[in-house]
């Protein structure tokens, strides 16, 4: 990778959200996927949740086959999904928090609460191939955890950042862009490659892909929703001439 470029990652699950608010096989959350492929992303993002309430077991399967880019395979660190993860052997795996009632993934994984338990699970995950991600807020502690326990990615939780910013809170949004900041070089400083997303939108990510340590942006429901209007295609280059510039 060129020293100053920055991957972009597609989270497709609202496809398949959209699909599943009516059954049936459209769309097809694999067909997004080679579209964005063809629009120039550099991997692919699918959360397979407990409740299967968008992503199904068939989609990842459909993922593996299909693509040429790396699948990002985002997962809770349960049994079930550790079984899955074995079973298809994507290039890597995100281990996030989940509870079945929220909407969407909230907060970063609290890792050195369980740094024992987590060591242990993703242990078979990078034996089998998998570069291991660790999915954290901007908090020190947490990412030294990631870090002990031999996770080869963190992603940074910008969400906090992104509302503070469309909420006009803008003492906020420094205050949590600076954390961001701070952190990505201190993950960086322990040999972690570091990774960003959720929330991020045209209006707030040119700070964040500014950051030189940041090697990768997962963005979904945002160019899922600027799909809806501009298609995936225009949507993605959008992002990507945005990243482009502020990296330039």
């Amino acid at each position: 990778m060129a020293k100053n470029s920055l991957r972009l990652g597609l989270n497709i699950d609202h496809v398949a959200t959209v699909r599943n608010a009516r059954g049936g096989a459209y769309p097809d959350p694999v067909r997004a996927a080679k579209l964005a492929e063809e629009a120039g992303v550099d991997g692919i993002t699918a959360h397979l949740r407990e409740d299967r309430r968008h992503i199904m077991d068939a989609d990842i399967e459909g993922l593996m086959q299909a693509l040429t880019v790396p699948l990002n395979f985002e997962m809770a660190a349960t049994d079930e999904m550790q079984a899955i993860a074995l079973r298809h052997r994507p290039h890597a795996v995100c281990i996030v928090p989940e509870k079945r009632e929220e909407r969407t993934t909230e907060g970063g994984l609290e890792v050195a609460r369980e740094e024992n338990k987590l060591a242990h699970f993703i242990a078979p995950l990078r034996d089998a191939g998998c570069r291991i991600s660790i999915f954290v807020a901007a908090d020190q502690k947490q990412i030294e955890a990631a870090h002990r326990i031999g996770a080869d990615i963190v992603e940074l939780h910008v969400g906090a950042y992104c509302d503070a910013h469309a909420e006009g809170d803008f003492a906020l949004r420094d205050a949590e862009l600076q954390s961001l900041r701070e952190m990505s070089t201190y993950a960086h400083s322990l040999g972690l490659e570091v990774h960003a997303g959720h929330g991020l939108t045209y209006d707030c990510v040119s700070p964040i892909a500014a950051f030189p340590e940041v090697q990768e942006l997962n963005i979904g429901h945002f160019l899922i929703g600027e799909a809806v209007f501009l298609g995936l295609t225009p949507a993605v280059h959008e992002m990507r001439r945005l990243m482009d510039e502020a990296r330039g």
